[in-house]
């Protein structure tokens, strides 16, 4: 008899087809319910951080002062009033946003690899088992969305790509309240679990429903894959926290606007956001016909540049702090202290806030209000000269606005009116 060989199959017809929402379509040896519960506790604590500085954040800007101040309109219950922001420390932004970007960037590796490793409970079937099962997914929806949201808008506003439509800080605001909900719903029903799960593993007798049923063969340890997610999120922190750092830190800052070398040598040479060219102010605004004007009880007065440096000058050691998460180091503001010039207006014993208008035309905070506590700050000034030398034009040449602790964008530029009274 001809000897029969035996017949070999095709490679499809060994396994059927499977879709996503099979178990056995997600054959990775890395996932588990303790490498998730791990990446979970790193996310919970790093969230909850930026959910706090973020808030702080809000409260900087002090939006229950005056509307122009206000970039979330029709908020309602959500823009509940925190407090009034302090002058003290004077690093107090400084500190808070910087931790907040930085914190955001360096969780980006930990939140791409927490969704990698969830990624099949997306997919699974049926949608909804039970109520508790039912309001799991949906938080988690409401958590990967918003999160992703968040990330994202966040990281464009870093690097100052406003790709996204409409105002980024109105964007930011909502979206971190869909995400807080999403956040608390999930923590609250999977905290014990992934706590339990850390100290003893699962339970004998129940199955990981994260792990793959049908593992490839493993090419690279749970450990090192948390390893991996570690060492991105190191790098991550070298190439941007030196962005609030003078010296070495700020040449790695690479993916950081305000990274790299200082712009330029002279008393000058520190970070910008905008440049005088960028908003169309040009030297025929600031030159000898530029007045200040001051509004108040005692009328409107205007005064020129000599005039304002013909007054008692004062000097404060400040930084710059932007919402980007960028800051410099103290730079030697000097000029004229706002309570001094709030005496002139009609208020000589307890000066009230005061509303800065700038020579700016157009954009996001042109005009700012800020609180009777910083105005009566005696390191709140309306400054003429930095380091020992006249502003420069992107300084904000003539005179701007340096107050201790607040964002930069309330460190008017260019300033043309000071309206101090009822906000």
């Amino acid at each position: 008899m001809p000897e029969r060989r035996p017949t070999r199959a095709l490679p499809g017809a060994l396994r059927p087809l499977r879709t996503p929402s099979d178990a056995g379509f997600w054959r990775s040896p890395v996932r588990g319910a303790r490498f998730t519960a791990v990446l979970g506790v790193v996310l919970l604590a790093g969230l909850t951080l930026l959910f706090v500085t973020g808030l702080l954040s809000y409260a900087a800007y002090n939006p229950d002062l005056n509307p122009v101040n206000d970039k979330t309109p029709d908020k309602g219950l959500l823009g509940f009033y925190l407090f009034s922001w302090p002058t003290g420390p004077h690093w107090l932004y400084r500190l808070t946003q910087g931790l907040h970007v930085t914190v955001g960037i360096v969780l980006v590796p930990v939140l791409l690899a927490k969704l990698w490793s969830v990624i099949p409970r997306l997919f699974a079937l049926p949608p909804a088992r039970s109520v508790g099962h039912a309001l799991e997914r949906l938080s988690l929806l409401l958590l990967i969305g918003g999160a992703l949201f968040q990330f994202i808008t966040g990281l464009l506003n870093i690097q100052l790509d406003y790709l996204f439509p409409g105002s980024f800080y109105t964007l930011h605001f909502y979206g971190a309240w869909v995400f807080l909900a999403g956040f608390v719903t999930h923590t609250a029903l999977k905290t014990p679990q992934a706590v339990r799960v850390l100290r003893n593993g699962v339970p004998r007798g129940e199955a990981d429903t994260l792990a793959a049923p049908e593992p490839l063969p493993a090419t690279l340890s749970r450990r090192g894959a948390l390893a991996m997610v570690g060492a991105g999120s190191l790098l991550l922190l070298i190439t941007s926290a030196g962005r609030s750092f003078d010296g070495p830190l700020r040449r790695v800052a690479l993916l950081t606007p305000r990274g790299g070398t200082d712009p330029g040598p002279g008393p000058n040479a520190f970070q910008v956001n905008k440049t005088a060219a960028a908003v169309r102010i040009t030297p025929a605004d600031t030159g000898e016909r530029w007045r200040l004007t001051v509004r108040g009880p005692a009328g409107e007065l205007r005064f020129s540049r000599a005039e304002l440096l013909a007054m008692e000058q004062h000097t404060a050691a400040l930084p710059i702090a932007c919402v980007e998460g960028w800051s410099t180091s103290d730079q030697q503001w000097r000029g004229v202290r706002l309570s001094d010039l709030a005496a002139l207006a009609g208020f000589p014993d307890r000066p009230p806030g005061v509303f800065v208008e700038s020579l700016q035309r157009g954009g996001s905070f042109r005009k700012a209000a800020l609180r009777d506590n910083q105005v009566r700050d005696g390191r709140s000034l309306l400054a003429l000269v930095v380091n020992g030398a006249p502003l420069s034009p992107d300084h904000g040449y003539p005179a701007r606005i340096i107050v201790p602790a607040a964002p930069g964008v309330l460190n008017t530029k260019w300033v043309e009116t000071l309206t101090f009274g009822e906000l």
